[in-house]
């Protein structure tokens, strides 16, 4: 609240793990991790208009998630097997009224909450003889989905609301195997493998054998300290639930009979790394990428991945398995392991990312920023003292620019209370560039059994700030009400939008 956001956030983590050894030939480990992701409207800082624009369309939300897991291993004479239990449940709610007054119901512009809870269990076998390494393995998977949605939105034709209660019970199965080897005087590993996956949400989804995603890799060691490394393969992946459980006012899952199906992922990666004495890492790395059969949101016309990342409900709405993607690009990296204290990493990557539009033109995906570099270093001093530091830089992301006809509609404003982006002109602009540094200092305290973690952190030290799309806001009166240009519209303006705050933080981590 004191450095003026409009919204507050809370964050609250909490993970363990515990290894038990009741034989020599048997282990079992048990994990978990959880985390309340929570932020409220800040109603107080609405001081500028900038602060107004934001708190007048942005939703509360709130979240929290957990995953828990139990393997079991037991070891045989060249081979182990594992046996791997786990489940992991998200909750979603997001809302939102018309002038944040939640008095009225008449108000309510966005009520929406979901649940994903996924139960696994995966049994593998890694065996080892003759210089191979064979893994195997099956998987099966039961989750269940629901969906509460009432949401009044603005489509290309019209304002509309979408209001529907989904449940979404699914079974997902698949089968793996990995091959590897080294040859040449241990010089050169090989690794071929494959892995099925299927389910049964549709027809077009439950033959595992229309998933069947090959896998190749090499890593040659030229000398001891220099190496190519080369992989290849084919992957697959259901899109998001909200896709998956979208259901019209009849209750039909509308994208199953739009035929929705697998994400396709084919990939070439190659590159080199060399180490020093001092246990210095360099290398460099290419890739290509292409992606089939990605979701295409019918409502605008758009592809999932040319959306922005802003705060929202992404992908509730009919959609379309059509949309083609690709990226490219090089990644340089330098590091330096633990020597006399000193560790550091830098990173450097130039990629290009796309995926089709409409008319079936690639136009730039919402991860396109096409250079990213970044630099960490620290020490660690005596009595447990460490020092580190993080700069980076990134050229700015795309964005697509206002419908200002479609934004300035009484009735399309009164609904979203933002500018509306004008998708026949996907991402055609860009951001500035944008560049941060973070400090961080920490405090170690060793016990007997535990130990305790304090530390200081404070993110962007110099208060950086980046010129974001500039926010498309009505025109208000004296009293703060929208002032008409005509019968049909409210007068817009234009207001700045800067991104980056100094933010201090302090914390503790305990570890049993």
């Amino acid at each position: 609240a004191q450095i003026g956001l409009p919204f507050l956030p809370i964050y609250t983590d909490l993970q363990f793990k515990f290894n038990i050894e009741p034989t020599q030939k048997d282990r079992i480990s048990i994990v978990g991790i959880g985390a309340i992701d929570d932020f409220a409207l800040n109603l107080d800082a609405n001081e500028t208009p900038s602060q107004r624009y934001i708190l007048n369309y942005l939703p509360v939300n709130e979240q929290y998630n957990y995953t828990r897991g139990l393997k079991y291993t037991r070891f045989h004479e060249n081979s182990y097997t594992n046996l791997i239990f786990s489940r992991n449940k998200l909750n979603n709610r997001s809302f939102k009224y018309e002038n944040n007054d939640d008095s009225n119901e008449d108000n309510k512009i966005l009520d929406y909450i979901s649940q994903e809870v996924e139960n696994r269990i995966r049994i593998e076998n890694v065996m080892q003889k003759n210089g191979f390494k064979l893994t195997t393995g099956l998987s099966y998977e039961y989750d269940v989905y629901t969906n509460e949605t009432y949401n009044r939105l603005s489509t290309r034709g019209g304002v509309i609301t979408i209001d529907f209660d989904s449940r979404l019970d699914l079974h997902q199965y698949g089968a793996f195997a990995q091959l590897s080897k080294k040859v040449l005087d241990n010089r050169l590993l090989l690794s071929l493998g494959t892995r099925i996956d299927g389910s049964n949400y549709s027809e077009q989804t439950n033959n595992p054998l229309e998933q069947f995603a090959p896998r190749f890799s090499a890593s040659y060691a030229v000398t001891k300290n220099f190496r190519i490394n080369f992989n290849t393969g084919q992957y697959f992946q259901l899109p998001p639930y909200t896709i998956l459980g979208y259901r019209n006012a009849e209750n039909q899952l509308v994208n199953k009979q739009n035929e929705i199906t697998y994400i396709r992922n084919r990939h070439l990666v190659s590159g080199v790394e060399f180490t020093t004495k001092t246990n210095t890492r360099f290398s460099i790395e290419g890739f290509y990428k292409k992606y089939d059969n990605y979701p295409f949101l019918l409502n605008d016309s758009v592809s999932l991945a040319n959306l922005g990342s802003d705060f929202g409900v992404v992908g509730n709405e009919p959609a379309n398995s059509t949309s083609e993607g690709r990226s490219f690009g090089l990644e340089f990296l330098i590091q330096q392991k633990l020597y006399k204290g000193f560790y550091g990493i830098m990173s450097y990557t130039i990629l290009k990312s796309e995926f089709t539009d409409k008319s079936g033109d690639y136009k730039p995906s919402a991860w396109d920023n096409r250079h990213f570099l970044s630099l960490t270093a620290g020490k660690k001093f005596k009595k447990n003292w460490e020092v580190g530091a993080r700069w980076w830089f990134v050229t700015g992301g795309p964005y697509t620019p206002f419908d200002l006809e479609r934004s300035a509609t009484k009735a399309v404003w009164d609904v979203t209370g933002r500018g509306l982006p004008n998708y026949d002109r996907i991402n055609e602009r860009r951001l500035s560039n944008f560049n941060q540094l973070d400090l961080r200092v920490d405090k170690k305290y060793y016990f007997d059994k535990w130990s305790l973690n304090v530390y200081f952190d404070i993110q962007n030290v110099y208060g950086s700030s980046q010129a974001g799309q500039p926010f498309v806001d009505v025109v208000r009166d004296d009293l703060g009400n929208p002032v008409s240009a005509n019968q049909f519209q409210y007068q817009l303006t234009t207001l700045e939008n800067n991104l980056g705050t100094t933010i201090p933080s302090i914390g503790i981590i305990a570890e049993f």
